[in-house]
């Protein structure tokens, strides 16, 4: 999303490309592109590897089932 170095508050719980993808059940490729279609917030670690906000993959997964349907 940016050149510059990404500002992580030390209590926000980040995820890698396939713990997002076991979460929605998809395959990694797919959350990298949804990644880089916008469609899901995320940082670049220093060796490349992108690195999603927890908070934000839990509320897509609720807006995707519902609060009470997490699967």
């Amino acid at each position: 999303m940016s050149d510059r170095a990404p500002r992580v508050r030390p209590d926000e719980q980040l995820l890698t490309t396939l713990e997002v993808a076991r979460l929605f059940r998809v395959a990694r490729s797919t959350v990298t592109s949804w990644a880089h279609r916008g469609l899901l917030p995320y940082i670049t670690t220093p060796t490349g590897h992108l690195r999603f906000y927890q908070a934000s993959i839990e509320r897509r997964l609720a807006e995707r089932h519902g609060p009470d349907d997490r699967r």
